[in-house]
């Protein structure tokens, strides 16, 4: 397990994905400003870390409130809410996890508990959260790791690993699990530009466990898959509409049109809190657009003529029908995806109901 993030008695303790692979730092985060620069600064990355770290700030700021009374605390549950929305804007896991931490604040504040008691409940649902991520991880692993081949190489966009979330991972704890079972598995890893992502995280966490690992730069990926060298491909998402479409990180759009034109599978692995129902394909999801600065300088040193137009997306969307399977806690869903998505949307609701 990597410590991605964790809850401790002096604040939320992030690991500096920043800093790896060359050093391994951590950044404490002891108040809900702070959590908000570590997840707009990438600090603190990927999907389901970003979601647990939304609810951990959100907590993090009630259990530290100097509000002495409810009408107080709630206007500085908005406040902090809002503030941590802001940072970044693709990822619906972070609004469910801020939301998940503010709906049990309104319904505590509703029945009028006393203020202690609510900072005690805030704090326990975040932290319970962060296992239940683990949990959800290693379940979306055992599902996903029979799609892969017994013996071949498969390629990963960007980091979708335990750097990505509570210490498993999506796409990467696929790998993981189906490496468990006795596949052997090597990985080829996009370097995932202008962040290197893959090139820094991927590669890293992998070597970690012994996986074998090696790096691609991002327009490389085609010419491997026209000479066979790649057996599957699988991401991991950032937020995926009722139809299926996807986002995960840039350059995913482009890997998805050539494994479909290489006759390659193609999955996403992502928790099913990743699905936003609300969304009713990728057109309706916003696009993160980031600094220029990380397209125009690597390492600090600059590569572009000054003056240059950049443009920066930080996702794009992957249609559907690209998508052999999307592989989640829950199960594998295949298409059409509006009518498996609904399906397992409803199952899950009937079993909350029954329980």
């Amino acid at each position: 397990m990597i410590p991605t993030l964790e809850w401790t008695p002096a604040g939320v303790n992030f690991l500096d994905q920043t800093k790896l692979p060359l050093e391994e730092t951590y950044v404490l985060a002891t108040d809900y400003q702070q959590v908000a620069t570590v997840i707009r600064d990438m600090i603190v990355r990927g999907a389901p870390a970003i979601g647990v770290s939304g609810a951990m700030g959100v907590a993090i700021g009630v259990e530290r409130s100097k509000a002495s009374t409810l009408p107080e605390l709630r206007a500085e549950v908005e406040v902090i809410c809002a503030t941590l929305a802001e940072t970044r804007p693709t990822a619906v896991n972070l609004f469910w996890g801020i939301g998940q931490v503010r709906d049990l604040f309104n319904a505590l504040a509703a029945k009028n508990t006393a203020i202690p008691e609510i900072k005690i409940a805030v704090v326990e649902l975040a932290k319970r959260l962060y296992d239940e991520d683990i949990a959800q991880c290693k379940a979306l692993g055992a599902h996903g790791a029979d799609l892969l081949p017994m013996e071949g190489t498969v390629l990963t966009h960007c980091n979708a690993g335990a750097l990505a979330t509570c210490g498993y991972g999506t796409a990467l704890g696929v790998i993981r699990a189906a490496v468990e079972r006795g596949h052997q598995i090597d990985v080829l890893a996009d370097e995932t530009r202008p962040y290197l992502q893959g090139a820094r995280l991927t590669a890293w966490e992998l070597m970690k466990d012994s996986i074998p690992t090696t790096v691609l730069c991002d327009n490389m990926a085609g010419h491997l898959m026209s000479k066979g060298r790649i057996q599957a491909v699988i991401v991991g998402a950032d937020r995926i509409a009722a139809n299926g479409d996807t986002a995960n990180k840039i350059g995913t759009y482009s890997v998805s049109i050539l494994a479909k034109e290489h006759g390659i599978p193609f999955y996403v692995a992502a928790p099913f809190n990743t699905i936003d129902l609300a969304t009713a394909t990728g057109a309706g999801i916003p696009i993160e657009q980031r600094n220029p600065r990380e397209v125009t300088h690597s390492n600090g040193k600059q590569m572009t003529p000054d003056g240059v137009g950049i443009e920066n997306p930080a996702f794009d969307v992957t249609p559907a029908k690209y998508i052999t399977a999307i592989i989640t806690e829950r199960g594998v869903l295949r298409a059409p995806y509006n009518e498996s998505i609904r399906a397992m949307a409803l199952e899950s609701e009937r079993a909350l109901a029954a329980v």
